[in-house]
C-alpha cells in the first residue's frame, strides 16, 4: 500500500512559514499527506524589525517566536536541519541530520547579501540579514562609542564616528535613520567625550536617486528629512573597495570611517546555485506563473529564492507581502496539482509601500494614498505590529516602543566585539626586545 504523499517546506521566512500554515488548514485531519516544515534555525524572524535592534530600540527576543509555539496543535512536523544538498531528479533533500524524501517540494530559502565582488566589502563590512549579525552589529557600534569617548585624538575620534551605510534602498534609508536616533537621542547626552560635531553617518547610493520603487515624490521627501537631519547622502557614489579604514568611492575617493555596513546586494540563497534549473543573474530560481520549477513540476520556489519568468525584475520584489502572497498561492497550487487540476497563476498587485524615516517620521503609501510625517509614521507601526506572530511579541514590541519614549535604550555591550581593531590590539601581547 502506497504511503502518504509528502510535503516539504524548505524555509520558515515570511513565505515558508505562510505556505506551511495554509497547507496544514487545508489537509488537516488527512492522514494521507504528510506535512514537514525544515529550517535551520527553530524560530520565525521578523525582519522588518532588524534596525531597531541595530539601534537598541527593541530587544532582539521580541521579534523571533518559536516554531514549535507557532505550530501549537498543528498537524505538521518540524524539523531543525540545515539543508547541504537538493536532488530534484530523486526527489531527496541532503540534510545535516540526513537524507529527507518528498513529494512535493516548496523552497522558501530566502537570500543572503551580496557584495557584487567588491574587493574588502565581506571582510570588512557587516550586513545585518540575521539576527545574530544585527546584534553582533548593536554590539560593535557601542564599543566604537565606548573607544571615541575617552580618544583624545580628535581626527581619530572623527573617524571612529564616521559611519558609513552603503545602499539606498528601503533597509539602507531605515538603518541609517535608526542610527541617527540612537546616536543623537542617546550617544551624545551621555557619552560626554563625544560631541555632535564629532558624527558623521553617511547613506552611498550607486544610482543617481535613494529608494526605487518609491514614489518619486515620497522618495525625494525622505531624502530632504535626512539631509535636514544632518545625514550626508551621496548618490552616484559607487563603493569599489573597503578596507579597514573605510570605502574608496568611484576608484578615487578615500572616505575614512569606523564602521561600513552593507545593505546594497542581495543574492539567493548559496544552496540553490548548484541546481540545474535556469536561475537569474543573481541566483534566484526561474519559476513559470504557477510558481512551479521549469522541468520539475512538483518543485515549487516562492519568495528571495524564486524570480516568475516574463516578468520585469520590480515585479518580483524581495519584500515580505510577496513572500506572503506566494506562501499562500503554493498552497493552493499543491492540492490541485495532487488533484490533477488546472493550477492558479500568480499576479503581482502592489501593496503599497513603507519606509521608516526614525522616530516620529515615515513615508507610506497604501492604495493609492500618499503619507508622509507623524501620522505615517503611526501607520508604519500599526502594520509591522499586526505583522508580528502572535499577541506575545505584539505586545513586547509595542512596549519596547512605548517605554523607549521614556526611558534610555539599554546600551550594555551584550557580547565581547570580535571584530574590533583597537580591542584586539589592545589585547596583542608587547613585542619582544
Amino acid at each position: 500500500m502506497a504511503g502518504p504523499t509528502r510535503i516539504v517546506v524548505l524555509g520558515a521566512g515570511f513565505g515558508g512559514l505562510e505556505a506551511m500554515l495554509a497547507l496544514e488548514r487545508r489537509f488537516r485531519g488527512d492522514a494521507r499527506v504528510e506535512l514537514t516544515l525544515v529550517s535551520e534555525h527553530n524560530y520565525f524572524l521578523f525582519t522588518p524589525l532588524l534596525p531597531q535592534i541595530v539601534s537598541s530600540y527593541i530587544e532582539p527576543r521580541h521579534i523571533v517566536q518559536s516554531l514549535r509555539d507557532i505550530r501549537r496543535q498543528r498537524h505538521f512536523r518540524f524539523l531543525r536541519a540545515r539543508a547541504t544538498g537538493l536532488d530534484l531528479a530523486q526527489r531527496q533533500l541532503q540534510l545535516t541530520t540526513g537524507p529527507l524524501a518528498y513529494d512535493y517540494l516548496v523552497l522558501a530559502v530566502g537570500s543572503a547579501t551580496d557584495f557584487l565582488g567588491i574587493p574588502g566589502a565581506a571582510a570588512n563590512c557587516f550586513s545585518p540579514k540575521s539576527l545574530e549579525e544585527a546584534v553582533e552589529l548593536r554590539d560593535h557600534l557601542l564599543d566604537l562609542f565606548e573607544h571615541a569617548d575617552h580618544e583624545a585624538d580628535a581626527a581619530e575620534r572623527r573617524q571612529l564616528l564616521t559611519l558609513v551605510v552603503v545602499g539606498g534602498g528601503y533597509t539602507g534609508v531605515e538603518l541609517v535613520a535608526e542610527l541617527h536616533d540612537l546616536v543623537y537621542r542617546y550617544v551624545i547626552p551621555r557619552y560626554r567625550g563625544i560631541q555632535r560635531d564629532d558624527v558623521r553617518l553617511i547613506l552611498l547610493e550607486a544610482d543617481s536617486y535613494i529608494l526605487r520603487g518609491v514614489d518619486p515624490e515620497l522618495a525625494q521627501r525622505a531624502r530632504r528629512k535626512l539631509q535636514r537631519e544632518g545625514i550626508e547622502l551621496r548618490t552616484q557614489a559607487r563603493v569599489t573597495l573597503v578596507t579597514p579604514e573605510g570605502v574608496e568611492v568611484n576608484e578615487k575617493d578615500d572616505l575614512r570611517a569606523g564602521l561600513v555596513i552593507w545593505t546594497a546586494g542581495v543574492r539567493a540563497n548559496p544552496l540553490l546555485d548548484s541546481l540545474p534549473v535556469e536561475k537569474d543573474k543573481s541566483g534566484r530560481v526561474v519559476v513559470n506563473a504557477n510558481l512551479q520549477v521549469k522541468g520539475y513540476p512538483r518543485v515549487f520556489a516562492i519568495g528571495d529564492a524564486a524570480v516568475v519568468e516574463k516578468t520585469k525584475p520590480e515585479q518580483s520584489p524581495r519584500i515580505a507581502p510577496v513572500a506572503l502572497a506566494q506562501g499562500r498561492l503554493v498552497a493552493e497550487n499543491i492540492p490541485r496539482a495532487m488533484q490533477g487540476q488546472m493550477l492558479v497563476p500568480y499576479e503581482f498587485e502592489p501593496t503599497g509601500m513603507l519606509v521608516s524615516l526614525g522616530m516620529n517620521d515615515a513615508v507610506i503609501q497604501v492604495m493609492g494614498i500618499k503619507l508622509a510625517g507623524y501620522f505615517a509614521w503611526l501607520f508604519w507601526n500599526s502594520v509591522h505590529l499586526l505583522r508580528l506572530v502572535g499577541l506575545k511579541k505584539q505586545l513586547q514590541v509595542a512596549l519596547d516602543w512605548s517605554l523607549a519614549t521614556f526611558f534610555p535604550r539599554d546600551t550594555s555591550i551584550i557580547r565581547r566585539p570580535t571584530r574590533c581593531r583597537l580591542c584586539q590590539s589592545a589585547a596583542s601581547p608587547p613585542p619582544a626586545v
